[in-house]
């Protein structure tokens, strides 16, 4: 079984892509779902968050919630709005977030290499989440929400994804964030061949985003296996819908930290514990940390920058990690918080957000302190997944994001 393979996808008709493309599912709440898609028919929204054509307020992983996703997908192949490809093909993939710019390949990626780990893992899901995709594919007969993987750079790779988007792209649209989304479709066999030769020969891909839906992926083609006598491993239940970008094209944001309350400590009290640990020096400018070890502080309008010795940081893979870093030795010890995942006075600010958006947030009285960090590298993940260790919750924030609706793996 190839470690990736050409499909044939389902993607928006000519001219219906600005109609269709969507932000991820996962990235607003039904409010701002259901005004995002008002005056949009074609939205994607409606199939990736049917809840909104449904009465407010729904649960929304209610059965009739993934009955009108069907129903709503059926409608827009029957209307003409998607349309699947005749033969199998891979798809490359451009993304221009102002002036950073990434290029890979919409792919079918191997379940069973996901199951031996050849694709790699660095974080735990949610049962609720992943029971949540595995009935959307199941009620959808079909993958449309990609999977971020990453793949470590390889030449020959790069330079033919770079070689098919100098022309002119049969998809190209500009979401209303900004960012713009590039398709090329790759069906010459040659060129078919050498990606899935090419790939095959990669020790490893990596899960970027998109934990809930690789392991959805995995639970479904369990269970259609199971249930099929004569199942041959060709069946596309075998592989997930995914995105494969090279590690060096990445972009990784901050992923920042506010906490409600300083645990019972006077401001006093609070600094000097702090600078029993760290190099602590006033900052008249917000400080964006620009190296690791090094983090921002904001508390009662004013900001500081805090530094580790180099000594402090361990050689652990997860360990020295920033957001471990400060979760060590600032966090847990001196705020009290050692469970980050369910402690409700901690929250999570993606650096997208900017300092301002911090500092919002103290100054409006909702949290009493915040913390700006240094973001977690492509490296540094890569080297988390493969010693088969977990990266701490909120760890990284990647931008830009892929959008859903543009192309789609259906399961038979």
């Amino acid at each position: 079984m190839p470690l990736i393979r050409a499909f044939p996808g389902l993607r928006p008709a000519e001219g219906r892509a600005a109609d269709v493309a969507a932000p991820p599912y996962d990235v607003m709440n039904e409010a701002e779902a259901r005004e995002m898609a008002r005056g949009r028919p074609w939205s994607f929204l409606h199939i990736s968050r049917p809840e909104i054509d449904l009465q407010e307020g729904i649960d929304p992983y209610a059965p009739e919630v993934y009955a009108k996703a069907a129903e709503n997908l059926t409608k827009m192949v029957q209307e003409g709005i998607l349309v699947q490809d005749e033969k199998p093909c891979f798809y490359v993939y451009r993304l221009t977030m102002g002036t950073h710019v990434q290029t890979g390949l919409a792919a079918a990626a191997s379940v069973e290499a996901y199951d031996n780990d050849r694709i790699k893992k660095h974080e735990f899901t949610r049962p609720a989440k992943e029971d949540d995709r595995v009935r959307q594919v199941d009620a959808l007969n079909a993958q449309t929400g990609p999977v971020f993987l990453v793949y470590p750079s390889a030449p020959g790779v790069d330079n033919l994804l770079a070689d098919v988007s100098q022309s002119q792209p049969e998809i190209d649209v500009t979401a209303a964030d900004g960012v713009r989304h590039e398709i090329w479709p790759v069906d010459d066999d040659e060129k078919v061949a050498f990606l899935t030769r090419e790939f095959d020969q990669m020790a490893a891909l990596y899960v970027a985003d998109g934990h809930h839906r690789s392991a959805a992926g995995s639970r479904v083609a369990a269970s259609r296996k199971a249930a099929n006598g004569n199942h041959t491993g060709d069946e596309p239940y075998n592989y997930f819908l995914s995105v494969i970008f090279p590690h060096n094209q990445m972009q990784i944001l901050d992923y920042n930290r506010v906490v409600k309350d300083l645990n019972g400590l006077d401001k006093g009290t609070f600094l000097s514990r702090i600078e029993a640990v760290f190099r602590v020096q006033p900052s008249e400018q917000p400080v964006k940390p620009g190296q690791s070890g090094e983090f921002g502080m904001y508390l009662d309008g004013q900001w500081y920058r805090l530094q580790l010795d180099a000594s402090q940081i361990p050689s652990d893979p997860v360990a020295r990690l920033d957001v471990s870093l400060l979760a060590d030795n600032l966090i847990e010890p001196i705020l009290g918080i050692s469970d980050p995942r369910r402690d409700n006075r901690i929250d999570f600010v993606g650096g997208i957000r900017g300092l301002s958006g911090l500092e919002q947030r103290v100054d409006c009285g909702e949290m009493a302190v915040a913390f700006s960090l240094f973001p977690t590298s492509m490296e540094q993940l890569m080297a988390v997944a493969d010693a088969g260790e977990v990266m701490p919750p909120k760890s990284t924030w990647f931008e830009p994001k892929l959008a859903d609706g543009l192309v789609s793996h259906l399961l038979d």
